[in-house]
């Protein structure tokens, strides 16, 4: 009785969790197989396999997901190296180092579609962007941004959004260091290299395995960024498969490949998922 009871009250919760997770799921398989286009909705149909080789088949397939591994190696190094390197550089207390986490971390809960306006207009316009004004201040050409460099642009906006969260995992993981450990290596005349090699960056490994393995799974779905800034282009420069997927559905109103795509980002998602957990798992042990 004392095991029922608990399970009891536990059941609901967990019964409407599952449904809220099957039930998109069994949605997605079922208008995977089917002929569904939003346009003609009269003309529905099994269709096997047809849609998953439709979407395989676009000839922006490709571009997507390579553009998608991409930015998601790409983010990842640049808020992992970032992150540390920040993280170290305000360790030490110093006058307003408070005002300057706050500051370092609020960039973290601007939503997505604000974070691409404000670089879109504010940064990286090539009239009266501020970068365009530090070019121009040199002597140098501005550079248009989201059409010479969309795919990087979409990199930037990305992770100066997540380079908060890693800052504040890392600073975080180097408020439990040793101080006597680090103490005690400067009098054995250890440098500060040497401290990092041996001290610091074996301190963080478990730190970095959460903040990879988090990043991962959010940045599969990188949307905003690229909808609101270079609508996947020029072309497809900046199409990553969430907005492959998006294409598919609102603009080509095709349910049913759409669908298929979706499957596999589910896919996607978990290959990337079983290959951080053999890569990183080691470090959470």
């Amino acid at each position: 009785m004392n095991r029922l009871l608990p399970r009891a009250l536990m059941a609901p919760a967990v019964a409407t969790l599952f449904l809220w997770m099957i039930v998109p799921l069994v949605m997605t398989l079922y208008f995977s197989v089917i002929r569904y286009n939003l346009m003609q909705p009269e003309n529905v149909g099994f269709a096997g396999l047809d849609n998953f080789e439709y979407f395989f088949t676009d000839p922006s397939f490709g571009s997507a997901v390579m553009n998608t591994l991409i930015l998601l190696g790409s983010v990842i190094v640049i808020t992992v190296l970032m992150g540390v390197a920040i993280a170290l550089l305000i360790d030490d207390p110093f006058p307003g180092r408070g005002l300057v986490r706050v500051l370092l971390i609020s960039p973290f809960f601007v939503m997505p579609t604000v974070n691409a306006l404000l670089w879109k207009h504010m940064m990286m316009n090539p009239i009266y962007g501020v970068l365009a004004q530090v070019w121009i201040f040199f002597g140098l050409t501005p550079i248009d941004w989201l059409t010479d460099f969309p795919l990087g642009s979409v990199t930037i906006m990305v992770a100066w959004q997540w380079l908060p969260f890693a800052t504040l995992i890392f600073i975080t993981a180097l408020q439990s260091m040793d101080r006597d450990q680090l103490e005690a290596s400067r009098m054995d005349g250890a440098t500060y290299l040497q401290q990092l090699r041996y001290l610091y960056i074996p301190h963080l490994g478990r730190s970095v395995a959460v903040v990879v393995m988090i990043e991962m799974i959010f940045l599969l779905s990188v949307f905003a960024e690229i909808f609101t800034t270079t609508g996947g282009g020029p072309g497809d420069a900046s199409t990553n498969v969430a907005f492959l997927i998006f294409k598919q559905a609102l603009l080509n109103f095709d349910a049913g490949v759409a669908s298929a795509g979706a499957l596999f980002a589910v896919v996607l998602a978990n290959i990337a998922a079983v290959f951080l957990i053999r890569l990183v798992g080691k470090n959470l042990d």
